[in-house]
């Protein structure tokens, strides 16, 4: 076919379509200019909707299943770091904030505080699980941790007295997340004047916002630490003078949430307890001093002996080192997290710290300004963090 004639084809078809789109547009304005029109054109396609899916229903909607609906189906599972002050601030954040740091940094910013306040706390816990808040006055009190807020690193948080009820005369002294509540679990209690106490996890199932009793306290005394157990563990209470005891859980008998508990170490010499952890031969035990310096011991080192007892050296509190500030049992795959009392956090790999005996001083773990002190340390599961050991420690401080 010669180009001539196809060029013709191509107009005879142009000129076509043109043709149509014409009387298309005329139709259109007629439709357009006669309401009528324009409801029967509804009418007809509804009622070929009507004939073409007039059969029965295939799906039931049905409001099943909405009552047993609950706000955690919603919320994702994962492990969040939660930071409270000194004056009752709380927030949570995600773990993966904080980047991995040589033994010896100066951390990055946890919070942004006021001159006369400092972060007391920090600890993990899971968006799933039920926070126990246990104050020093022996009630405890109950929140989901998905309701903590969450903010950003160097955030201050919100005040625990807006998101829980205290009396004005108690302050949060431990926290314990709960899962499930069973009887198969135990709530075990430690006080600043040596004293323990084991009560059923099911006793906490009913959570009221006045909160309710969990252990009875003598005068002047105050709890200062509750682990979730399934009552056959050991246990190591330490005390700020470097010493700490090793005994059976099954040495403690369950009691009910009002009763007092049972010795758990003698003291002497105007000494107090610092932190309870549930043993294993496993894990090593962490200490930190308040000038920051700290070690590694194997648990294996602390012999089981009968609740009450006195102890044995746990670590040496010379002039150097200060008291003990804190307790907490790790493994190699740990990272600690430490925080100052003016608010510098710093994560440190436990690797990074040396294993060595109990009746030694240990090494400098966090670099402390003057007048700072350490405040508290707590074992955070490792994840996949980037590596941030080139930082030097002016960086470490400065970054927010």
């Amino acid at each position: 076919m010669r180009l001539q004639r196809l060029t013709s084809l191509e107009q005879d078809k142009v000129r076509a379509e043109h043709k149509e789109l014409l009387k298309l547009i005329e139709k259109l304005k007629a439709i357009l200019m006669d309401p009528a029109k324009i409801l029967q054109i509804i009418k007809d396609e509804l009622a070929e909707v009507r004939d073409k899916y007039s059969d029965k229903r295939r799906t039931e909607i049905t409001e099943s299943g909405v009552e047993n609906a609950v706000v955690e189906d919603l919320i994702k599972d994962e492990n969040v770091v939660i930071t409270i002050t000194n004056s009752g601030y709380i927030k949570r954040m995600l773990a993966t904030v904080y980047k991995t740091q040589h033994r010896g940094g100066k951390g990055v910013i946890a919070a942004t505080t006021k001159d006369e306040d400092a972060v007391k706390d920090v600890f993990t816990a899971n968006t799933h699980d039920s926070m126990l808040f246990f104050t020093t006055n022996g009630k405890v009190y109950w929140l989901k941790v998905h309701q903590i807020p969450e903010a950003t690193r160097i955030a201050k948080g919100k005040a625990i007295v807006n998101l829980i009820q205290t009396g004005t005369d108690e302050k949060i002294s431990t926290f314990v997340p709960v899962r499930n509540f069973n009887d198969d679990s135990y709530i075990i209690m430690a006080t600043k004047k040596g004293t323990i106490k084991k009560t059923s996890v099911s006793a906490y199932s009913n959570p009221r916002k006045t909160g309710i009793i969990a252990i009875t306290l003598d005068e002047n005394d105050e709890l200062i630490n509750a682990e979730l157990t399934d009552g056959k563990k050991e246990i190591i209470l330490a005390t700020k003078n470097g010493l700490a005891v090793r005994f059976e859980e099954e040495k403690v008998r369950a009691t009910g949430r009002s009763s007092q508990g049972v010795r758990g170490i003698s003291l002497k010499d105007n000494d107090e307890v610092v932190g309870m952890v549930v043993a294993s031969d496993e894990k090593t035990l962490f200490s930190i001093t308040e000038n920051g310096y700290g070690k590694r011991t194997p648990i294996s080192e602390y012999r089981l002996t009968n609740r009450g007892g006195s102890g044995v050296i746990n670590i040496q509190c010379s002039e150097r080192n200060g008291n003990v500030v804190s307790i907490c049992d790790i493994t190699d795959s740990d990272d600690i997290l430490l925080i100052s009392k003016n608010g510098i956090i710093i994560r440190v790999s436990s690797t990074d710290i040396s294993v060595i005996g109990r009746n030694t001083q240990g090494v400098r773990v966090m670099k402390l300004d003057e007048g700072d002190k350490v405040a508290s340390a707590v074992r955070v599961v490792r994840e996949e963090i980037a590596d941030d050991s080139g930082s030097d420690a002016s960086d470490g401080q400065q970054q927010n």
